[in-house]
């Protein structure tokens, strides 16, 4: 069986406990994730265990390893998997995806989410390329982090922001989603699945020296993010920055169009060598809730002219 098999997602009307499943919402190489109602007709949001290199569904509920071999490794997975929803169940925190429960069913494992309405930022990024503000990245990035330093207090490491994982409400308040701490650990386990990193986003440290990750593996994410906000496209691959590092610096990029102390506080965080990148996430806050210098006016372009033009007669 290939590993690029793409599996069968629950039918609509597929009774898991309590949870009606309604529809799929996405679906990757590690999970499926479902919209479902309660019985009280709550939304939630349920991720299904099943990565695609391991577990087989075709007809019916069951899942099943897709060979003897690889039986130690899905179960492996499912295990950090559970785990994985046991440690964000004890999280409550505005700015982190609430876990409501978790269960095994189907020969797999399930984690059930408050489910949440709005965008991603990736979505956010793609409708305004080229106009996300400063005070816009700031104030997103602050509120953020809140919900990171509090997952990391509990000890878990996020392993994969980035800005299709940090959801924007309806009132703009950040949540950050999926944890990519499960996929990471089963990506360590050798020849059994293609690395599960994002690459752009990833730290030099997820692809070797695992021992170094912590924190600041974290951070370089986030500074991929707010470099991504400001691009539109993600930086160079750390693997390859590695072997040649290609990457032009935000500040070189949009002097002028971001405050300079901003822009030297994305290069930091996209440092090759982790000693080198703010080495907690309150390090990082601290800096981001400076003051910045008033906003720096875009340089003039015609399309720019025109929004301003427009922005004159509508306020």
């Amino acid at each position: 069986m290939s590993s690029q098999q793409i599996n069968q997602a629950l039918p609509e009307g597929t009774q898991l406990l309590n949870y009606r499943i309604a529809k799929q919402l996405s679906g990757g190489g590690f999970s499926i994730v479902y919209l479902a109602y309660d019985e009280t007709g709550t939304p939630v949001a349920i991720k299904e265990y099943l990565p695609s290199g391991l577990a087989l569904r075709n007809d019916g509920e069951m899942v099943q390893a897709t060979s003897v071999d690889n039986l130690n490794t899905f179960r492996y997975g499912m295990k950090c998997f559970f785990e994985e929803g046991r440690a964000l169940a004890k999280i409550a925190h505005p700015n982190v995806v609430r876990v409501t429960n978790f269960f095994r069913a189907n020969e797999t494992v399930y984690m059930v989410m408050q489910y949440e309405r709005g965008k991603t930022l990736q979505d956010h990024i793609q409708q305004n390329k080229g106009t996300v503000r400063e005070s816009f990245i700031r104030r997103v990035f602050v509120q953020m982090l809140n919900g990171l330093r509090e997952v990391h207090t509990h000890k878990i490491l996020h392993l994969d922001i980035k800005p299709a994982n940090i959801y924007l409400r309806l009132d703009g308040s950040p949540v950050l989603l999926d944890f990519g701490a499960a996929r990471q650990t089963l990506s360590s386990e050798k020849n059994k699945l293609s690395p599960m990193y994002t690459p752009g986003f990833a730290a030099p440290e997820q692809y070797k020296n695992r021992e170094r990750l912590g924190p600041w593996t974290d951070i370089y994410s986030v500074g991929a993010t707010m470099f991504s906000c400001m691009a539109g496209f993600a930086p160079q691959a750390a693997d390859a920055r590695m072997e040649d590092d290609k990457m032009t610096s935000a500040t070189k990029l949009w002097p002028g169009q971001y405050s300079e102390q901003l822009l030297l506080l994305i290069d930091q965080c996209l440092e090759l060598d982790y000693m080198k990148r703010p080495q907690s996430v309150f390090a990082l806050q601290k800096e981001l809730v400076k003051e910045a210098p008033p906003e720096v006016p875009r340089k003039k372009t015609l399309m720019n002219s025109i929004r301003a033009t427009l922005n004159k007669e509508l306020f």
